[in-house]
């Protein structure tokens, strides 16, 4: 069985064409009878039901209806003119409005004629209405051979040119009955479609778009799903099998004096069993010949940076540059200086590279790169341009990697002639499965353990009606010479939604402590000025930070000892485990409140409760995998022919 037919291009499918194909490849990137074979519905909708209009309310998902047109009547002005037709099945009547296409409908639409009528039904005046439903002479429609409707994407432009949902499940329909049944050939291995009791792709491909029960979609869903993935993972293997044999790195042989005066001299405190076990593993792997590519996660204050510095240290040891990048100015900034804090008086430059550093300052540092008088550069994307050149690159840091693209952390690969040893460190504990399908090209290290010593964070979860017991304990910390971060959904109010704002509250807090001093931080701000009230609250010149999410990563203040978050139940479990990690960093005890509305859904008071009965990231990470699901495992979408040919 050959898959030849799905090369066809879309113009000799019977009803597209050469002008629909045309709008179909630029708008949807739809060129052969494959590509719209592969293009799935994003819902499907049960039509086998048929409702009375006496039965129908305004909180009712879509239903389906039969009946006669009576009359249709145009009314109001201008852009409110519409289209009202006055449809009943005998029990009731339903208003039917239509904004648009009005004269397509009076032409077409033929009164008392019986019609299938599919919409969602609303209120308007006390009377049932439906906006723009699907019309179908109801001798055309059988509702048993179409129990599950599928639901396409469109655009606005196709949709201006007649091309609807309706439209391409018509086109796919027409496809599917070109291809005979059976003839798609299979792609997996028989034993693991037989082991995980699988359909065949044949049926999966056909069930994807036309399920006869919602049992039929699932399994199809499951088959296509599993088989992208499995694509996926064979790829990134193959991928990390060929760079581990081809790619060649520099080789680190000993551990000299940097390491050794830093590890016996300046170590800020005891390194932990993980900690030891992580920098084992790197240390193996610089020594290797081969080129080091690894992630390290580990949970918030768990010292991947100390890891990081001492790991950079092998490298000066060994003759060569090191580099960590970072997402922010300010993460840069606080890297450097933790740098300079941890090295003391050792002999080794460290220097900044920003966008902030300019003039003589910058040209410095671009000679002392090219010299390697520069041992250890710290910097935001400003490293990865072009004029900036290292004498020996052999090390590449790159912190918080998911706030950078593949191609941003690519470039510093060029940046020596033998691409130089990467770690990539993230925040962001992944559950162990999911970190193996999404970095397959990468050896993945677990730091699991806390320094000795830290008090773990306490989380308390509160309701939004009580706000004075709230002020009052955050007026106890800010007595007692702490700081306070308080974090808001939203920068400005909203018509649409309900929650509070950043702007509001700067106001409100003003009022409520006159005597503190508040610095304001959201992502509409210009960078400088963000960067400016950061600062303040950095060197503890503002007691209180309010601000958006933007300080979810890359700040670290260990004096403040209180994390606010409002409207709690609109983050996810990774974000307020992320929020929580900007406290507990001093040797004060430090708290996270989690403020919320009282009405919460079963599943968001579910967050809440592990948000209190847990810090550990690991755990929630986890739990998040299991409410969330793992969401988009590929960077780049790779279709299952795209993978055949590789």
């Amino acid at each position: 069985m050959s898959d030849a037919i799905l090369d066809r291009e879309l113009t000799y499918l019977p009803g597209i064409g050469p002008k629909r194909a045309e709008i179909l490849q630029r708008e949807l990137g739809l060129k052969t009878w494959g590509d719209l074979l592969y293009r799935f519905p994003y819902k499907h909708i049960d039509r086998s039901r048929l409702y009375r209009t006496s039965e129908l309310t305004s909180d009712m998902p879509f239903v389906q209806l039969r009946g006669r047109f009576l009359s249709f009547e145009q009314m109001g002005e201008g852009r409110k003119r519409r289209l009202v037709g006055h449809f009943t099945d005998g029990y009731g009547w339903v208003d039917c409005v239509w904004f648009n296409s009005q004269q397509y409908i009076l032409k077409t639409v033929k009164l008392h004629t019986d019609y299938i009528l599919f919409g969602r039904p609303s209120v308007f005046n006390d009377r049932i209405n439906i906006g723009h439903p699907d019309i179908d002479p109801a001798d055309t429609m059988v509702l048993s051979k179409m129990s599950m409707q599928p639901y396409y994407q469109t655009t606005e432009r196709m949709k201006k040119a007649g091309l609807t949902s309706r439209t391409l499940e018509k086109f796919t329909s027409t496809l599917l009955k070109q291809i005979p049944s059976g003839s798609l050939a299979e792609t997996l291995p028989g034993d693991i479609v037989t082991r995980l009791c699988m359909v065949s792709r044949d049926e999966a491909l056909r069930a994807a778009h036309y399920p006869v029960t919602a049992s039929e979609l699932t399994q199809a869903n499951y088959r296509l799903k599993f088989e992208e993935l499995f694509y996926v993972q064979l790829s990134v293997l193959r991928y990390a099998r060929l760079r581990r044999g081809t790619i060649h790195g520099h080789v680190f042989s000993r551990v000299g004096e940097c390491f050794n005066d830093f590890y016996t001299n300046h170590l800020p405190f005891r390194l932990t069993g993980a900690q030891k076990r992580v920098i084992r593993e790197m240390r193996i792997d610089m020594g290797s010949g081969r080129q080091m590519n690894r992630l390290v996660q580990g949970d918030v204050g768990s010292g991947k940076t100390l890891v990081a510095l001492m790991t950079m240290l092998i490298a000066l040891d060994n003759g060569y540059q090191a580099c960590i990048m970072a997402p922010t100015e300010i993460l840069a900034e606080q890297h450097l200086a933790t740098f300079c804090q941890m090295l003391g008086q050792m002999d080794v430059r460290v220097e900044l590279l920003t966008g902030m550093v300019k003039g003589k300052r910058r040209k410095a540092v671009m000679e002392g790169l090219q010299s390697g008088e520069v041992q250890i550069l710290v910097g935001t994307h400003a490293v990865i341009e072009d004029n900036v050149q290292f004498r020996n690159l052999g090390l590449v840091v790159i912190d918080e990697q998911h706030r950078f693209g593949v191609a941003q952390r690519a470039r510093l690969w060029e940046k020596n002639t033998t691409p130089p040893h990467v770690l990539v460190m993230t925040a962001t504990p992944i559950p162990r499965t999911l970190a193996m399908t999404l970095y397959g090209d990468l050896d993945v290290s677990v730091i699991d353990e806390l320094p000795p010593g830290r008090k773990p964070v306490r989380t308390i979860h509160m309701y939004d009606n009580n706000p004075d017991k709230l002020y009052q304990g955050i007026n106890g910390q800010i007595q007692e010479g702490r700081q306070v971060y308080m974090v808001y959904p939203l920068v400005k109010e909203s018509e649409k939604l309900d929650l509070k704002n950043v702007e509001a509250a700067y106001v409100h807090l003003q009022k409520v402590f006159p005597l503190y001093r508040i610095s304001m931080v959201h992502g509409q701000m210009k960078p400088s000025e963000k960067e400016a009230e950061m600062q303040r609250f950095v060197s503890g010149e503002t007691h209180i930070l309010v601000a958006t999410t933007v300080i979810e990563v890359g700040v670290n203040v260990p004096n403040a000892s209180v994390m606010v978050i409002q409207n709690a139940e609109r983050f996810g479990l990774s974000q307020l485990h992320q929020l929580r990690g900007r406290v507990g960093r001093g040797a004060s005890q430090s708290y996270c409140i989690l403020v919320t509305k009282y009405e919460l859904s079963a599943d968001t008071r579910r967050r809440i409760d592990i948000m209190t009965e847990t810090n550990d990231g690991f755990e929630i990470a986890e739990a998040d995998l299991r409410f969330r699901g793992p969401g988009a495992v590929s960077a780049t979408h790779l279709t299952l022919p795209t993978i055949l040919r590789v």
